[in-house]
């Protein structure tokens, strides 16, 4: 799709970006100073006849003859017969009269036009995310409009009679909904267009139209809640009749039942619905999945390398555990310090972790112990 560059940070490219021109468009001067010919400063000091001053956004208007000098100011043009700039701390005025103290060699401080992009070169290539960085670029060639992948709208339900929102009253047994505001917000931290589709009462009439809508009018829906072998609940059951699904049961902790499938061409994420799984089940699979929709040629995110600081015990089930934890660097280490509350309801302590500490199965790890992290922020 064709994207304004105003609105493609995240997104990424769907076709190699060709430079229509050079960047710079023009030879200029890195420095304030005086443009010379390099020829003119054999002997030092030498001085010379200043012919104009030349501010940045100015064309020249004087050739740089024999014995000559233009004053310029940083990123202005470098004037026709000038080969040299001469930073202005080398020099000293009198008048009309410039005298340097020092020879350069051609080139000097000379920013030649391409030297950062040259007119019909490949800028970026397909698949290319782009950064703040890429759109100063393509702002600098003068290019408004880009070939992207689209920004997926990813829709995001909750349902149950025992979800409350806001702050109403609590009636025994019911809880305040957190789910659905934690899955919009990672979808809008990530780069995606979040759409709220509610929550929603233990009425299949009622889930079935959302669903069915929602995968209409959206790239993909997420759901969480009801997705273990055993669970009987109203969006599963809807899901049987109007999705083509499989329900899993995935060897990690937390996180272990996962749902997906789709209804009609969309996808559909059906996410545990303890607090913390819903959120690692998300890390894992959805933020990977809908990146790799988005065009992403690295969708998942990557593993990288520390120490633990504290124990990170676990025992041995044939799963791998993702450990909450606290990253931060001390002096050249990356080191982990395990968050207190590691329970897949506590979600207070999953907001105070930065990363998961990937655990194989076995006995966890101890204080020194080389640990694999993945970074969440």
């Amino acid at each position: 799709m064709l994207t304004e560059v105003s609105e493609a940070l995240g997104l990424v490219t769907a076709v190699d970006v060709i430079a229509e021109e050079s960047l710079p468009p023009f030879a200029n001067t890195a420095m304030d100073g005086f443009a010379v010919r390099s020829s003119d400063l054999s002997e030092t000091p030498t001085q010379l006849l200043i012919v104009e001053t030349i501010a940045a956004g100015h064309n020249p208007s004087k050739v740089v003859g024999e014995g000559e000098a233009s004053r310029i100011m940083t990123g202005a043009p470098v004037p026709d017969g000038a080969d040299a700039i001469v930073m202005v701390e080398k020099t000293t005025v009198e008048g009309d009269i410039v005298t340097v103290d020092t020879t350069v060699d051609p080139g000097n401080h000379i920013r030649p036009a391409g030297d950062d992009v040259a007119a019909g070169e490949t800028v970026f290539v397909e698949g290319t995310p782009l950064t703040a960085g890429h759109l100063g670029v393509l702002s600098s060639l003068g290019i408004s409009q880009i070939e992207t992948y689209p920004r997926l709208r990813v829709g995001v339900m909750s349902t149950g009679d025992e979800l409350v929102e806001g702050n109403a009253t609590l009636a025994p047994g019911q809880i305040r909904d957190s789910n659905r505001r934690t899955l919009l917000s990672l979808l809008s931290s990530d780069g995606f267009e979040p759409v709220d589709l509610g929550l929603l009462p233990d009425d299949e009439t009622l889930i079935e139209e959302a669903l069915v809508q929602g995968s209409r009018d959206c790239d993909a829906v997420i759901t969480s809640g009801g997705v273990s072998m055993g669970d009987y609940d109203y969006v599963k059951e809807v899901l049987k009749r109007v999705g083509d699904m499989q329900w899993m049961q995935i060897a990690i902790k937390p996180a272990k039942p996962l749902a997906f499938g789709t209804i009609g061409d969309t996808p559909i994420f059906g996410l545990p619905g303890n607090p913390v799984s819903s959120m690692v089940s998300y890390e894992l699979f959805g933020r990977s999945g809908l990146r790799s929709m988005m065009g992403f040629p690295q969708p998942v995110r990557p593993m990288i390398q520390g120490i633990a600081a504290t124990p990170l015990p676990r025992r041995p089930d044939g799963k791998i555990h993702f450990a909450r934890v606290d990253v931060k660097y001390e002096g050249s280490e990356l080191v982990a310090y395990s968050i207190s509350g590691q329970g897949s309801h506590m979600l207070a302590a999953m907001a105070r972790s930065n990363a998961l500490a990937v655990l194989p199965d076995g006995d966890g790890c101890q204080v020194g112990d080389a640990v694999n992290l993945l970074l969440l922020h």
